[in-house]
């Protein structure tokens, strides 16, 4: 499996445990989750609230697994926050609709 094979896999996860449909497995979820959280919670608090709890459901069983945040870089985790903050609210926000330009057909006779 390559970097990008693993980075949409743990997008895909972050992205389903956003949407309250996944809990963290392993100590490198629960850690990206939690990021993950700290940084989507100005725009999308919702989402930002489900990861944090998916991240503490896990650390509430081995909270020897936390990690600092800076770490979660250090261990590459993640390519760096900006990617993953740009990339998950890529994926949960919801698509504005393409503006269609509207003409007045001319009136027929």
């Amino acid at each position: 499996m390559t970097s990008r094979d693993e980075e949409r896999e743990l997008l895909e996860r972050c992205t389903a445990a956003a949407r309250g449909l996944a809990v963290a497995g392993n100590q490198r979820e629960a850690n990206v989750f939690r990021l993950a959280a700290m940084i989507l919670s100005p725009n999308l608090p919702v989402e930002s609230r489900r990861l944090m709890v998916a991240s503490e459901l896990y650390f509430a069983e081995h909270p020897d697994h936390l990690v600092p945040s800076v770490d979660v870089v250090r261990n590459g985790w993640i390519i760096g926050l900006p990617r993953l903050r740009d990339m998950l609210t890529a994926q949960l926000r919801p698509q504005d609709p393409v503006p269609v330009k509207l003409e007045r057909r001319p009136r027929q006779s």
